[in-house]
């Protein structure tokens, strides 16, 4: 049986592009201008954590295709409403996501790689090294969302949920699309900085995100930070917690109503109420019998970014007590630190303080 072409299943794949989220846009490429589209369907959109280059096989078909091309079949898109989880990591995001899933009336984008590449472009407008300019960057944008806008028969709307570094892009996003709404979640500083100093990847995650939110933060600022090599793993988690609560506040406060702030804690002491105010603020139905029976969901008894096994809020309540323990060293520089910056800077004083 003849495999069929790069060429064929490109063609195929940008014939599909206007109405079947099934072809899906996997990578933006600014310096080839390329987007790569691969064949996807409902069950692997549902059963993927992230939507980044773990979703693909040896098996997976798809093509690069011109960003023009691309964009031009964009517009030929009749989509639902793109609303979005935003969040400052580790606080649920993924788990407020797949509760969404079995209101069967969501398709959720969990951490779709473009929007990193948008965000990183985003960074860099007006500066030397743009590669997109303002007119090039709404292009892409724009694409992008009428993409995502696709859904399925019974798709009412499209939950996109960023990684926590691309909540730098909450304003950017909204102030481009009036329609859209989002819910940004968060933790206070020591919960955070406890849930993680737990994780056995957190200084890998903590260092690979540091030198983009410690530049933001600077930017912020008017005392110079100290380097990120000299500080230790619990400053450089509060040093995080600082940059992505600083872009919540930020969001929150320029539009008010259309982004609500949701706290973790919060959220599992009443998951039922808490999606209630999700569903409603995402505009579709408050369906009873959903809200009766999301507290029990077997989602809540599962560790979100992997199913396979299990974790319950009681197991992450034993993790945090385990970490306030093995960790109460570094937990104790992180918030020392925050209290100093805050005692330097205004700014700073109102996030740490609010």
């Amino acid at each position: 049986m003849a495999t069929a072409s790069p060429e064929s299943i490109g063609n195929d794949l940008l014939a599909r592009l206007p109405t079947s989220p099934d072809a899906y846009p996997q990578k933006l490429d600014l310096v080839r201008e390329m987007v790569l589209l691969v064949r996807f369907d409902a069950m692997a959109c549902r059963a993927a954590s992230f939507l980044d280059d773990r979703i693909l096989t040896p098996a997976t078909q798809g093509a690069w295709l011109p960003v023009g091309r691309v964009a031009d079949a964009s517009r030929l898109v009749q989509g639902r409403p793109v609303h979005f989880i935003f969040h400052t990591g580790h606080v649920g995001s993924t788990l407020v996501s797949r509760l969404l899933d079995e209101t069967q009336e969501v398709l959720s984008l969990r951490e779709p790689l473009p929007l990193r590449t948008l965000a990183d472009a985003h960074d860099v407008l007006g500066r030397p090294d743009d590669l997109l300019g303002d007119a090039g960057f709404d292009l892409a944008l724009g694409t992008f969302m009428r993409l995502w806008s696709r859904g399925y028969d019974r798709t009412r709307c499209v939950v996109v949920k960023a990684t926590s570094s691309a909540g730098r892009l909450a304003q950017p996003i909204l102030a481009r699309n009036d329609r859209a709404h989002a819910i940004y979640m968060n933790l206070r500083a020591e919960p955070y900085l406890a849930t993680l100093l737990a994780g056995a990847n957190s200084p890998i995650d903590l260092r690979g995100h540091g030198p983009e939110r410690i530049r933001r933060l600077q930017m912020r600022v008017d005392a110079p930070l100290a380097p990120l090599h000299t500080l230790s793993l619990g400053e450089l988690a509060a040093m995080s917690w600082l940059a992505e609560t600083w872009a919540q506040r930020d969001a929150v406060e320029r539009f008010a109503g259309r982004v609500i702030p949701l706290d973790f804690d919060e959220f599992l002491a009443n998951v039922a109420d808490c999606m209630s105010r999700i569903v409603e603020h995402f505009g579709f139905s408050r369906d009873p019998g959903y809200l009766a029976t999301v507290g029990e969901s077997p989602v809540l008894t599962r560790y979100s970014k992997a199913p396979e096994y299990g974790y319950t809020p009681g197991v992450r309540a034993e993790v945090l007590r385990d970490s306030r323990r093995d960790n109460r060293d570094e937990i104790r520089k992180g918030l020392d630190w925050l209290d100093a910056l805050a005692r330097a800077d205004r700014g700073v004083a109102k996030i740490v303080n609010g």
